[in-house]
Parts: C-alpha cells; structure tokens; sequence
C-alpha cells in the first residue's frame, strides 16, 4: 500500500513540473531597455610651453632696452659668424699657400735633380770624349814623333869621344811648315864635340816636312817645342 502511494505522490509532481515548464514557454517573453547615461565634454585647449616663452619673449622685447639689447646679440652673432668666415678663408688660404709652396718646391727639387743628372752625364760624357781624343792625339804625336828621331838619328854623326853614358837633352822649336826655327841646349854631356854633333844634326835636318800634315790643334798642343834626349845608345823623343 505505501508502494502504491509513492508512485502516485511521483506522477503527481510530475504532472506539476510539466505545467510549470509548458505555462513558461507560452508566456510572451518581455523587452527590456536600457538607458544609456550622457556625460558633457569640452575640448580643453592647452596653450604650449614655447607659446607661453614666446609670449614672455615678446613681452621682454617690448621695452626699449631689451629691443636694444636683441639688436646687440644680433650684431654680436653676425659679427661673431662673419669672423669665423674670415678665419676659415684666411685658414684655407694659409693651407692653398702652403700647398702650392710645397708643389713648387717639389718641382725644384725634381727639377734640380734632372739637371744634376744631366750635368752628370755630360760631364761623364765630355770626360770620356776628352779621353778618347787624348788617346787620338797621342796616338798621331807618337807617329810624328817617330818621324822626328828617325829624320834626326838619320842625320847625327856620333863624334870618337861619345862614350856609353853621355847625354845631351835638346829643345827644339817649330812652326807648322815643320822647319826649326830654335835650338837649345836643355843639359849638356859635358862633352863639346857630343854637344856639338847633335846641334850638327838638327842643322843638317832643318825641316821636318811630315808635319805639314798634322792637324793644328795638335802642333800647338805638342808640336810648337820638342825635347829630344841624344845618347849614344839610344835617341829618344
């Protein structure tokens, strides 16, 4: 009996939650509306830092004296600028000159070695030229010179007193025909009749006509006076 009475106390509340939920669904479901609060707002205007400076400045200016005053920073400023203008031109101008300086300097110096260089070899080359011309020239003097004491042992008679050891220096004097126009005696064998067979002998010769041929410079230079050694040995040139 208490079984059956608990399904029916079930079904009964049950059958009440079931009306519950069909009279909720049936119900018109309500709008609700919110109102949304106004709140006012205005644009501040913040008036800026260098506005306010600007202001200050400008109320500064306004007197006279600080009129003044701005005029005399200015002056200063623009003395001060066109000074270091000044400066740096004179500067640049100091480094131009200074360059320009040391590029002639530069020139001369190269300038300089060249022609030491050139003066060098033409030295060199003058000295070289001389030497070869003095080899020339003694080259020429040494056939004329052979010419000489073959034409003078050609023509000296050695006297019975020449003994070995006697020697008589001369000095022969010429012009360019080759004839003897001088005679001296420069060292004497201390004997007269060797002395004199060698005066004897440049007499007998009186002219070298081979020098005719010789080239000017070269009488002058080795020809104008000729020494020759007389011993009865030898004759030397």
């Amino acid at each position: 009996m208490a079984y059956f009475a608990g399904i029916v106390f079930s079904a009964m509340l049950h059958m009440v939650v079931l009306s519950a939920l069909w009279f909720n669904w049936q119900r018109p479901t309500e709008k609700v509306f919110i109102q949304p609060k106004y709140i006012n707002a205005e644009l501040v205007k913040l008036a800026p830092v260098e506005q306010k400076k600007s202001s200050s400045r400008q109320k500064e200016i306004a007197s006279p004296q600080a009129r003044q005053n701005l005029k005399n920073e200015v002056k200063k400023s623009k003395k001060h600028k066109d000074e270091n203008k000044i400066a740096k031109k004179k500067e640049l101008a100091a480094e131009k000159k200074k360059l320009d300086a040391d590029k002639k300097r530069i020139k001369e110096e190269r300038e300089a070695k060249r022609r030491h260089r050139e003066a060098e070899w033409e030295e060199t080359l003058a000295e070289a030229e001389a030497q070869l011309e003095a080899e020339e020239d003694e080259r020429a003097a040494n056939s004329f010179r052979q010419v000489i004491q073959k034409r003078l042992s050609e023509n000296w008679s050695r006297p019975p007193s020449a003994r070995r050891g006697m020697e008589t220096h001369i000095r022969i004097r010429l012009v360019p025909t080759g004839r003897v126009v001088g005679l001296t005696i420069i060292k004497s064998s201390g004997d007269i009749a060797f002395d004199r067979s060698v005066e004897q002998a440049v007499r007998k010769v009186d002219q070298f006509v081979e020098l005719q041929t010789m080239d000017s410079r070269l009488f002058e230079l080795k020809f104008r006076s000729v020494d020759v050694a007389f011993s009865p040995e030898d004759l030397r040139l």
